[in-house]
């Protein structure tokens, strides 16, 4: 008697990350740089943070996030690139239409150095999806000679890009089924996407320390910890479920700038901050968007002189203080009411010394889905959007700071473009 083979496993999406991916472009058009310790900052200052390092360098110690003086002294002779984001958009293009001619559909760009693609009918087989993972690489090998990526091949997009991080530099790693949960088991909560900071302290105030602990819970358990549907979510992609989250849309918009040593006050700050906010709000109209939280993050110097009461508004992150504040309000797209919002929130924000400032909105919605509130008239929430829509039309025509608010005069010209972690950005949106 013979009995029905099990089905062959399968997988259903392909995450690619490109590795030390700046640092790499840099290499590529810079000959001489390759195979020596390069990193690249935005501004050539001790007191400046690297934001990408090439692998000879990071066998010195020194990786993204590293203080630029710190690395200097971890690597002598260590060579060092101002950021020339134009170019990494350049590449970032270039790679995704090479996997395009040559391979597959990109079907969402996470970033300007990840990307997701999804797979169909036979792609999906274990063999021949590790085939086309190797045509990728290829097919990035072709761009430029410095470039490398790691692959990761899983169920879902979740264990895919968790796969992806799993072996540096190129690398091509396979999470199946039968694979769960051990092949979790050496990493700590913190390495899976969506625990940050915040989200391992409440971790750990549960007594949850170890992905074992973390697999342990039931779904109630998760989805009472995160708070909701979220937990829920978090549970069913941990086990390799791949449903649809609407993750076509986007899930916020968001701006950082680290500050030039001419802006690092806090009243300075504040101000790039509100052209940052600027900037995301004009983009949150562009895609017909509305939005009901915001996020500030503030990194401060490590030599800071801490001012009162200060130091229990802030966590440390690598011996710097770090302020987060996270606002939830009705939902609106304009610009006027986004900084009145930070302003108000602006005021609990340390007196340190900044270096780096950050926004994003969450939470967005498409204006054919937005609850409308009792708030949106008392308010004239409608004149507001009609300025804002003046604001934008004027600005398209004459140039993208000919109309802006007073708050941002003094710094209009700070944080220009910059390419995005999450995004890519249009270069023409100063």
């Amino acid at each position: 008697m013979s009995f029905p083979s099990q089905p062959a496993e399968q997988v259903n999406w392909l995450f690619l990350d490109m590795n030390s991916y700046f640092a790499s472009v840099e290499q590529q058009v810079q000959p001489q740089l390759r195979g020596k310790p390069t990193v690249v900052v935005t501004l050539d200052v001790d007191s400046t943070v690297c934001i990408a390092a090439s692998y000879e360098a990071k066998a010195f110690g020194v990786s993204t996030g590293t203080p630029l003086g710190e690395a200097k002294k971890k690597c002598p002779g260590l060579n060092v690139v101002a950021a020339r984001h134009e170019i990494y958009v350049d590449y970032h293009n270039r790679i995704k239409k090479a996997i395009e001619e040559q391979c597959l559909h990109v079907s969402k760009i996470v970033s300007v150095d990840e990307m997701e693609c999804r797979l169909q009918g036979r792609d999906r087989e274990l063999s021949n999806a590790q085939a086309l993972a190797r045509q990728v690489k290829q097919a990035i090998r072709s761009v430029g000679e410095t470039l490398r990526c790691s692959v990761g091949l899983a169920s879902n997009r979740f264990l895919a890009k968790i796969a992806s991080n799993l072996k540096k530099p190129d690398g091509l790693v396979t999470i199946t089924a039968s694979q769960l949960p051990h092949v979790l088991l050496p990493l700590k909560p913190r390495d899976l996407p969506g625990i940050g900071h915040r989200m391992e302290q409440r971790l750990l105030k549960q007594g949850i320390e170890t992905m074992e602990q973390l697999w342990q819970l039931d779904m109630d358990q998760m989805t009472q910890l995160w708070g909701g549907v979220l937990g829920t979510r978090f549970w069913l992609k941990l086990r390799g479920s791949d449903f649809d989250e609407h993750e076509s849309g986007k899930r916020s918009i968001s701006h950082q700038h680290v500050l030039p040593p001419e802006l690092r006050t806090w009243e300075q700050a504040a101000a790039v901050g509100k052209k940052l906010l600027h900037k995301a709000a004009v983009r949150l109209r562009q895609a017909k968007l509305w939005t009901s939280a915001m996020s500030i993050f503030v990194l401060f110097s490590k030599n800071h002189n801490e001012n009162g009461n200060d130091s229990k508004t802030y966590w440390l992150h690598h011996g710097r203080p770090v302020w987060e504040a996270n606002l939830r309000f009705p939902s609106c797209h304009d610009t006027i009411t986004l900084v009145n919002i930070f302003q108000d929130a602006w005021k609990d924000c340390p007196k340190l010394r900044p270096v780096m400032v950050g926004v994003a909105l969450v939470h967005l919605v498409p204006e054919n889905m937005r609850n409308l509130t009792l708030f949106d008239e008392m308010y004239g929430a409608e004149k507001l959007d009609r300025l804002a829509q003046i604001m934008d039309d004027v600005n398209a025509k004459y140039g993208s700071t000919t109309l802006y608010l007073g708050g941002i005069h003094k710094v209009r010209e700070a944080a220009p473009p910059r390419i995005a972690f999450k995004s890519i950005p249009d270069m023409d949106l100063k």
